[in-house]
């Protein structure tokens, strides 16, 4: 072989390597995904979940890198959809709470007393009323694929039990960053004071608030009780839903393949999390109760009262929402 010929063929060689690699870096790419909480909660578990599922199926051309306790958006939870939005955050798995203030929309969910058990959560967001709110949620820059959900939200306190709405009377009460549960707590005679989870516990511990609200799985992961939440009261009063989204122009940039891997897998990951939060409920009651929280359970008529005194509220928050969506999702519930 001629030194001409060597070299040409080096050449080549070179740059067949080069194409090579530029290739798979085109191809490998990497997009984050924001939550609120680590994967120590069912939440948190969603998003590896998904992760999971799409490294084991997309065959290194994406993989998707989850960022828990908000810290792309500095631990303000509510900044997250605006951050999705804008481009900040490729995807998300989050919270139709801390997505309300952009989308008045999800407010559906938080409406106090208006979705009563797992059966009607379902009807809602596998119905009409769940397309509805999916086509809000496009309409502001963000693609929706899947439902999670973080659960019931319960109210527990230091205080004493509460089973009728007087037992709220003055209480101070940490609340997420909407002002509808700012409007729920204050129809109910409490004080109910915003701040995020990350101030929350520090506030409990001094006795700066009184008492909080969340679904089982976060008092119990938490621990709650050991920051003198010794009084828990299960009354259902909103369902959390988790949704699985993309930001839309992350979303136009992926291959068709890369976006049906993506949908696929969220709505896997999403009803493999619905299921275990629903499985492990009546476990993590009881581990609860074991550790000396003194639960409280309402009868239908101590229930009753709690819609009737947050009745103004929901005469308030459903215009914002919007009747159509409304009252899909009441048929919803009354047709399950």
């Amino acid at each position: 072989m001629t030194l001409t010929r060597s070299m040409a063929f080096m050449s080549t060689g070179l740059a067949g390597v080069m194409l090579l690699s530029f290739s798979l870096s085109v191809q490998a790419r990497e997009l984050s995904v924001s939550t609120v909480l680590p994967d120590a909660f069912p939440w948190g578990q969603a998003a590896e979940k998904w992760a999971d599922l799409v490294e084991e199926r997309s065959d290194g051309e994406l993989t998707l890198r989850v960022y828990p306790n908000s810290q792309l958006v500095s631990g303000d939870q509510t900044r997250e959809f605006s951050a999705m939005r804008s481009g900040l955050i490729d995807a998300a798995v989050g919270s139709t709470i801390n997505w309300s203030p952009q989308v008045p929309e999800l407010n559906l969910f938080s409406l106090p007393f208006f979705i009563p058990d797992e059966a009607a959560v379902d009807a809602v967001t596998g119905g009409d009323a769940g397309e509805m709110v999916f086509e809000a949620i496009e309409s502001r820059g963000v693609i929706p694929l899947a439902w999670g959900e973080n659960g019931f939200r319960q109210v527990s306190n230091s205080k004493g039990p509460i089973s009728e709405p007087g037992d709220l009377d003055g209480l101070k009460i940490r609340v997420v960053g909407s002002p509808l549960f700012q409007d729920t707590f204050s129809a109910l005679d409490a004080d109910p004071t915003q701040m995020s989870w990350t101030d929350a516990q520090p506030a409990l511990t001094t006795g700066a608030v009184d008492g909080q609200e969340n679904p089982l799985s976060v008092f119990d992961v938490a621990r709650i009780d050991q920051v003198g939440q010794e009084h828990l009261t299960l009354w259902n009063y909103m369902n959390d839903p988790l949704i699985f989204a993309v930001n839309q122009q992350v979303w136009e940039s992926l291959s068709g393949d890369q976006r049906t891997l993506l949908r696929e897998t969220a709505k896997e990951a999403g009803e493999w999390e619905i299921a275990m939060t629903r499985e492990e409920e009546s476990e993590r009651l009881a581990a609860i109760k074991e550790r000396g929280v003194t639960v409280t359970e309402l009868s239908d008529e101590q229930y009753q009262a709690f819609v009737d005194a947050t009745q103004s509220v929901y005469e308030k928050w459903t215009p914002r929402i919007g009747e159509e969506l409304v009252e899909a999702a009441q048929s919803a519930i009354d047709e399950r």
